[in-house]
């Protein structure tokens, strides 16, 4: 058996100890004496630092510091603090061999002899710089954050704890909410609902939710902290350590107020271009089937003249006549309203006294209504005139009335009245800058629902019963007044009433009334007639009616067989057209016959209140339906011109 003194074994120990702090890499490890001077050097003080060991023992470990460490006395101190607590241990800046700095975790202990005094130290140093850099890095990239989150404005960005309290508040937060930091770090996040939502305990069902979840999203009506409420849509997630633990809560919040202000604005401007391209649709097909009716109206109304002269003194049969006289008239009625809604009614404008107009209509209305409707009827002194055909202005305004009627089946008062009102250039209610007098009728009745609202100036929308209303009446009332440069407004809730508001442009202006072309007498010696209409039945009845008058008639089915009729018959002595024919509209036949007879008068025929271009001069405008008289005297005064 082998057997080794103590002092071999020692050795041993020694050596081996050396062999394993020399294997270590990551660290520096040596020892300096009592005045800093190195004495060992390992493989990894000369990876870290840079020195060879037989360039570095023997000098003083103070160069290791940086010159501004050096000239603070950072090395001396470190070892009076190693001696005074038995220990030193900072993280700093230290220099390589190069001069290049890095970033150490040092420890200097003290080695004490055996009486415990110090001999020396043992000092060891590791290089940090990979993790100090990582750690720059981090805390720079949440720097970046915290500024990133703190610049935005347009959300509000903030932390909540486990409870709900808010731990942090970026700008945003403070410009949507109007709590500054200090006002609300620290408390519950529920301020920010409404008292109704904490009642149902909204806000702890949103943080159950993110945390079950890990998401909640919503939007609603949140409180700012003035007591205003704003639309917000809110999402809270859930912040979760390492563990999977929830530590807390992220809230952002976006004041959505204006957005769906501009989301509804369109919704509301799609669903009035829609509105406005149904009833432009409506309106056309309205103004066409009123235009044939035009046609067949005067016909038959011109048929039951001829008539009347043929059956002399046949009481049954001109009782009979008389009763298709009224239906007749009940048509014409009609198309007048259909082409008021179309928006094609050939108006009278002239400046009206309002004053007289509604005074004059009193009895009738009156009249008109039922015993059980009281009405009241104030219309104050000195109204301007309004600018509108007088004719149709009443009409309109008895379809009002007895609209307001019909709502109060069992009676009540209807009101009705005028007043004045200003309109300046940025105006709420889509009409030019001006002075406007408002007409009101105000019933007592049931009122109406906003869907019946809605669509209550529809064409042929209506509530009452089959065959007790065409459905035109307010339709008829709105065309005129648009036509007129002003509009209807109905104001009704249900069980309240409703109120229907005329608007018409006021005016100082005294428009001459359109003057009555006086009575003629018979047709003009051999007067001759080119009467140009594509229908049949009402070119037919007119010839006759010309006829019967004294005047020579040609007849023509179209534009290109007028043109023909007048290069052939240079003795024709006006141009009697209808407007709306196809191949050739009664403007352009004018322009073109105007080319072969310059000087040849034309009557233009037509239901339309609109014309693609000025009627020319020497020519003159007659509206459909017509009477032979109203033909023949129009013949007459162009003949006489």
């Amino acid at each position: 058996m082998n057997s080794y003194s103590s002092s071999e074994m020692l050795v041993s120990d020694e050596g081996r100890h050396r062999l394993l702090i020399d294997a270590i890499l990551d660290y520096a490890i040596y020892m300096i004496d009592r005045d800093g001077i190195v004495s060992s050097w390992n493989a990894g003080a000369q990876r870290i630092k840079g020195y060879e060991a037989y360039e570095i023992v023997g000098e003083n470990f103070s160069r290791f510091y940086t010159e501004e460490d050096r000239a603070a006395g950072a090395p001396a101190r470190a070892l009076q603090t190693a001696i005074d607590e038995g220990r030193f241990e900072a993280e700093g800046w230290r220099v390589r061999k190069g001069g290049e700095r890095f970033w150490a975790h040092v420890i200097i202990d003290p080695i004490r002899a055996a009486n415990g005094e110090v001999v020396g130290f043992a000092k060891i140093t590791r290089d940090l710089s990979e993790r100090m850099h990582a750690r720059e890095e981090l805390r720079r990239s949440e720097e970046q954050f915290r500024l990133l989150v703190q610049s935005v404005t347009d959300y509000a960005i903030f932390l909540l704890d486990k409870k709900g309290n808010v731990s942090s508040w970026n700008a945003g937060a403070e410009r949507i909410k109007g709590y500054k930091p200090q006002e609300i770090l620290t408390k519950h996040f529920s301020c920010f609902y409404t008292e109704e939502d904490r009642a149902a305990g909204i806000p702890g069902q949103a943080l159950e939710t993110a945390r079950r979840e890990g998401r909640w999203e919503q939007e609603g009506v949140r409180v700012r902290k003035d007591g205003t409420k704003f639309l917000a849509h809110v999402v809270i997630d859930a912040i979760k350590d390492e563990a999977g633990t929830v530590t807390g809560f992220a809230k952002v919040t976006q004041d959505i107020t204006e957005r769906r202000r501009i989301r509804n604005a369109l919704e509301q401007s799609q669903r009035a271009l829609f509105q406005s391209q149904k009833m432009e649709s409506i309106g056309q097909l309205t103004g066409g089937v009123a235009h044939d009716f035009n046609n067949l109206l005067t016909a038959i109304s011109n048929s039951h003249e001829l008539l009347r002269k043929r059956l002399g003194n046949d009481a049954k049969g001109l009782a009979l006549l008389d009763n298709a006289i009224r239906g007749t008239e009940r048509g014409i009625s009609l198309t007048q309203r259909m082409l008021a809604f179309a928006r094609r009614q050939d108006l009278k404008i002239e400046s009206i006294d309002l004053g007289e107009v509604m005074g004059g209509m009193q009895g009738l209305l009156e009249r008109s209504l039922q015993l059980s409707v009281t009405l009241d009827m104030e219309v104050p002194q000195g109204l301007p005139h309004v600018l509108s055909d007088a004719n149709q202005l009443e009409t309109a305004l008895l379809n009002l009335a007895l609209n307001a009627r019909d709502a109060m089946p069992r009676g009540g008062i209807i009101r009705i009245g005028a007043r004045t009102l200003s309109l300046s250039a940025m105006n709420g209610e889509n009409l030019p800058e001006g002075d406007y007098v408002i007409i009101t009728i105000t019933d007592s009745g049931s009122g109406m629902d906003e869907g019946t609202l809605a669509r209550a100036v529809e064409p042929f929308f209506t509530t009452k019963g089959v065959g007790k209303g065409t459905g035109l009446g307010l339709s008829m009332a709105q065309g005129l007044a648009e036509q007129s440069g002003g509009k209807l407004r109905l104001d009704s809730k249900l069980g309240y009433g409703t109120t229907a508001s005329l608007w018409l442009r006021a005016t100082d202006a005294h428009i001459a009334k359109r003057e009555e072309i006086p009575q003629a007498a018979r047709a003009s010696s051999h007067a001759c007639v080119l009467l140009v209409d594509d229908d049949s039945l009402v070119r037919a009845t007119a010839c006759a009616l010309l006829e019967d008058a004294g005047y020579t008639v040609f007849a023509a089915e179209s534009g290109l067989d007028a043109l023909e009729i007048a290069a052939k018959e240079p003795g024709i002595d006006i141009l009697v057209t209808d407007q709306i024919m196809p191949q050739m509209t009664g403007l352009q036949l004018l322009e073109a016959i105007r080319s072969i007879r310059p000087e040849l008068p034309v009557i233009l025929a037509t239901g339309y209140a609109e014309l693609s271009r000025p009627m020319p001069a020497n020519s003159a405008r007659l509206a459909k339906p017509f009477r032979v008289a109203e033909l023949t005297r129009m013949i007459e005064a162009c003949l006489q011109d």
